[in-house]
């Protein structure tokens, strides 16, 4: 059996299948649908726009595949990235925008007969925005909507990933440093202009500064700590750490209702 039998066998990316293959897996009991909200902005001189949808995409798709019953929607991209509009290339929604986006996907899954939503921001700027939307969707469908919107918490798993890879080195606020580098060099090294590693602004950075003055008034390059730490174990490592948090949380939430 080649690779793409196997993957047609047992779909994990929503995407990828047919419409009679998504009805079968529903019929089969896949109840879950995983939502990355990822975003197309500036991650320094050295990672692509992508960086946070492409996250987004292999988070989800590990989520989905260690829950077992779960499919991988499409990332949802462009983000809410106001704050990064001074480097070119970024691509913003306004956060009414971003919300209409969840609310459209979310009806859509629960119209199909998905029994679970679960959300999962990685770019810190939809974090609030995902958070304010949710209790509202969660009241008009059916699907019970699982936010996975605690921003300070993924950071610590990002740190504790490249602690566990043996990378002695702390980001307070996470972008296009270590930890990002080294998600990227796990899952497309090739996109890892590693000519152009550049160390950013390290230390504490005031979250509220980023937001309201924008990076460029923190950071020249729009990167926030030092990519040259970077190692494709830490970017697995750091992967394995949020993929199993999450899936308990998940796993939690379902049990509870």
């Amino acid at each position: 059996m080649t690779d793409t039998d196997t993957r047609r066998d047992r779909p994990v990316e929503l995407a990828e299948c047919t419409w009679e293959e998504v009805e079968a897996a529903l019929d089969a009991g896949t109840d879950t649908a995983v939502i990355a909200v990822g975003s197309v902005e500036q991650h320094g001189p050295h990672l692509p726009l992508i960086m946070d949808a492409l996250a987004g995409d292999e988070l989800a798709r590990r989520i989905a595949e260690r829950l077992g019953d779960a499919l991988a929607a499409p990332t949802i991209r462009p983000g809410c990235s106001g704050h990064h509009m001074e480097f070119p290339g970024t691509i913003t929604v306004p956060a009414e925008t971003l919300m209409d986006l969840v609310r459209s996907y979310c009806r859509s899954l629960d119209a199909h007969g998905f029994e679970h939503l679960v959300l999962v921001p990685t770019h810190g700027g939809n974090f609030a925005p995902v958070d304010t939307v949710v209790p509202e969707v969660a009241r008009e469908i059916d699907a019970n909507v699982v936010a996975l919107t605690d921003l300070e918490g993924l950071m610590e798993l990002q740190n504790e990933g490249l602690r566990a890879a043996g990378v002695e080195y702390e980001e307070p606020v996470v972008h296009a440093g270590a930890v990002e580098t080294a998600v990227v060099l796990a899952v497309a090294e090739g996109l890892v202009r590693t000519d152009r590693l550049e160390v950013g602004r390290e230390g504490e950075v005031s979250t509220a500064r980023l937001l309201s003055e924008g990076f460029a008034a923190i950071t020249e390059n729009g990167v926030l700590g030092d990519p040259r730490e970077a190692t494709p174990e830490a970017g697995e490592a750091i992967l394995e750490r949020i993929t199993d948090a999450y899936v308990e949380r998940i796993e939690s939430a379902r049990e509870a209702v």
